[in-house]
């Protein structure tokens, strides 16, 4: 349990809540925070699980609005009538790959919604807006250093760029009219409830049932890996203590090459490398990132908790308690995205796909 300085206390909307990082968000804050109160206004796209948060429906702290935060009304209207006075916006859409398939609905999504929310929170006089960005605004790296928060914001993906686009407007809306912002710029995330077509779920689904992995290019892309518990510990000391207008990058250090979590997910589900598979690689595919995250270990005291090595292993072991999760989403809609993007490329055929 937090000191009292850092307790949350009072309404907060989230944005997206039935997503992967959102539901973990809503569960840590429902359970370290007994003061505060969370409305999830959620539109329950494809990676939007109802199921994420079954455990915490009857909770009189929280409640749930099934809609699109790019709709105005709707989002006003939940604003006032719940007496929101606290926003934490994740909601977005998030997969790379999806965005090389299709850029609209990220633009929309991304960048619109954001607007709207904004525009929203500036009329019912918001005390703090927490939005949720990542490290991929900054491009890519090479194989030494680290992005801090002042550095240069170099979008390679349609993804990436729709999320520069909303963290510009809300550093705007700060500058601007002086709604009270923070930005915050994460690394790779993992933990339960993500959805399969993410790298660590997908790897892990895949090795479940003895399927192909599906490797990009040579699978020496190096990414940084932090627990979705250590994230969402970052995001409520900064929703209770951050400074407004400030951007918060939140990484662990944990560097890994995309192939040596792979391998050590087989090794973790008693799988042979043999099921690795290299594919294809996709267009415009950053090579490293690292954060710099010294400004929020020194102001807020922050670091992450849960060794890489540890969390992989309690990750692996949540998809294998929780098979009826995921088989239900191994069908329709991501069979159809899976085939497109692995079904053709992958070596040995079509071998690799969720049955």
């Amino acid at each position: 349990m937090h000191d009292e300085l850092n307790q949350l206390s009072g309404t907060i909307l989230v944005t997206g809540g039935m997503g992967f990082i959102g539901s973990n968000f809503v569960r840590y804050v429902l359970r370290e925070h007994p003061h505060a109160r969370i409305v999830n206004l959620d539109k329950v796209t494809y990676a939007g699980n109802p199921q994420n948060l079954s455990d915490v429906q009857k909770d009189s702290r929280y409640a749930f609005l099934h809609a699109d935060v790019c709709d105005a009304g709707a989002v006003g209207t939940a604003l006032a009538s719940h007496g929101v006075d606290q926003i934490v916006h994740f909601a977005a859409e998030t997969h790379v790959d999806r965005s090389i398939l299709g850029v609209g609905e990220f633009i929309r999504t991304n960048v619109e919604g954001t607007r709207v929310l904004l525009d929203a929170a500036r009329a019912a006089r918001v005390r703090r807006f927490l939005h949720i960005s990542t490290d991929e605004v900054y491009g890519t790296l090479g194989g030494s250093g680290a992005f801090s928060e002042d550095s240069p914001l170099r979008p390679n993906s349609p993804y990436a760029a729709s999320k520069t686009g909303a963290d510009v407007l809300v550093r705007a809306y700060h500058v601007t009219y002086g709604l009270p912002v923070i930005i915050t710029r994460t690394c790779n995330n993992y933990g339960p409830y993500q959805f399969p077509e993410k790298f660590v779920p997908l790897m892990i689904v895949n090795a479940l049932r003895q399927e192909q992995l599906p490797i990009y290019g040579d699978g020496l892309y190096v990414r940084e890996w932090l627990h979705v518990e250590d994230h969402c510990r970052a995001l409520a000391l900064l929703l209770a203590g951050g400074n407004p207008g400030e951007v918060y990058n939140i990484g662990s250090g944990e560097e890994r090459a995309n192939l040596d979590v792979a391998r050590e997910i087989l090794r973790l589900t008693g799988q042979p490398e043999s099921l690795l598979r290299h594919v294809k690689d996709r267009p415009g595919h950053d090579r490293r990132y690292a954060l710099n995250h010294t400004k929020i270990r020194r102001e807020l005291g922050w670091s992450a908790a849960v060794p890489f090595a540890a969390g992989l292993r309690q990750a692996v072991e949540w998809y294998r308690r929780n098979e009826t999760w995921w088989k239900e989403i191994l069908s329709g809609e991501y069979q159809t995205y899976y085939q497109r993007q692995y079904g053709e490329v992958t070596q040995g055929g079509t071998q690799g796909m969720p049955r």
